[in-house]
């Protein structure tokens, strides 16, 4: 299929259907989507190296991962991520690059990447707070969004995030509200911005409610199943153990599930769990009905937008940064419950 055919299919100029995979202001967000959707469904694909050559752009998006991340790649969540994203670069006619370098040599990719028009613009993501490359990629010039937020840049920037403080909180609320007075945070590394959000978020909860928190049951670490196991183990070892945990991942707490079969505890009913991150792709939370309750924000939306809004930038580059703060939605499923000997 052809850019003529699918404009004729659809009843739109060539020019107006260009303009909508190419991410140009201009044209109307219904109109953008179904043009999409179209181009998707009939599997059509702009020519690249025609781009190429008629734009004067790479036709390309990077993404630098930082080798004591690679691990990452190979995380649900990351997959997840990368799916939303590569589905709205492929509509566009965009390749996508990943270039794994050194955390010492980030800095230089960037500045290569730059100097020798490789990609047309990058995604950043797992900020730190203070993270340098924000005002690196400023000072390059070079189109950028960040999938998060980094807590301490001044700077304005595009990004795309979750608002963890809040779906913390409101996590935290839901669990004393059952009851729990004990309740330990399983949260990812807090040198990550969102795992600090996610920290303040609980924290702030239970102040609300007048629970002075406990550093004994804080606990952060990679989010994997074996750590989720191995907390937990660690934490309901103690004379006064949580009754209820609070993970930053799916992950996390199947290992902290896990842990409760281990020791023969019945989940929801001896010590509850509710989870963050549950609505992946390849990884579900559950057939029909949720088995943990869960605060659920669409990691694959949040690529999808990134790429979006990246793209657009990289059409109209003197636009004003676009943010978004996507909220979480609680689920309830089968792991929580009263606290034991709360009162319903």
């Amino acid at each position: 299929m052809t850019l003529k055919d699918l404009a004729e299919m659809l009843g739109l100029s060539p020019t107006t259907v260009s303009r909508a995979l190419n991410g140009f202001p201009e044209v109307a967000e219904t109109t953008r989507r179904r043009v999409e959707a179209a181009a998707l469904a009939h599997g059509y694909r702009p020519n690249s190296q025609a781009r190429r050559l008629a734009t004067g752009r790479a036709m390309a998006i990077g993404h630098v991962i930082p080798l004591s991340r690679q691990n990452e790649m190979l995380n649900p969540i990351f997959g997840d991520f990368i799916a939303g994203a590569s589905a709205v670069y492929a509509t566009a006619g965009y390749d996508m690059v990943l270039i794994t370098v050194a955390d010492a040599d980030q800095s230089r990719a960037y500045r290569a990447l730059r100097a020798q028009g490789n990609v047309d613009g990058v995604i950043v993501q797992g900020p730190r707070a203070q993270d340098s490359r924000i005002a690196l990629l400023s000072d390059l010039g070079l189109p950028f969004v960040v999938h998060g937020r980094a807590s301490g840049v001044d700077l304005p920037y595009a990004h795309v995030d979750v608002n963890s403080a809040r779906a913390f909180e409101r996590a935290t609320r839901f669990l004393i509200d059952l009851g729990h007075r004990r309740i330990a945070l399983v949260n990812g590394l807090e040198e990550m911005d969102f795992a600090l959000r996610r920290r303040r978020g609980f924290e702030r909860a239970l102040g609300e409610r007048g629970l002075a928190p406990d550093p004994h049951l804080m606990l952060s670490g990679e989010m994997t199943e074996a750590q989720g196991h191995a907390a937990a183990h660690r934490l309901l070892a103690r004379h006064d153990p949580p009754t209820a945990f609070l993970t930053s991942s799916l992950l996390s707490a199947m290992g902290v599930r896990r842990a409760l079969w281990d020791l023969g505890l019945k989940m929801g009913r001896d010590v509850s769990i509710l989870t963050h991150d549950d609505e992946l792709g390849y990884f579900r939370n559950g057939a029909e009905e949720p088995i943990f309750t869960a605060t659920r924000a669409s990691v694959r939306a949040a690529g999808r937008r990134c790429a979006e809004i990246l793209l657009a930038q990289i059409a109209e580059p003197g636009a004003p940064p676009v943010t978004e703060l996507m909220e979480a939605v609680l689920v309830v499923g089968a792991s929580t419950g009263p606290a034991p000997g709360a009162r319903p």
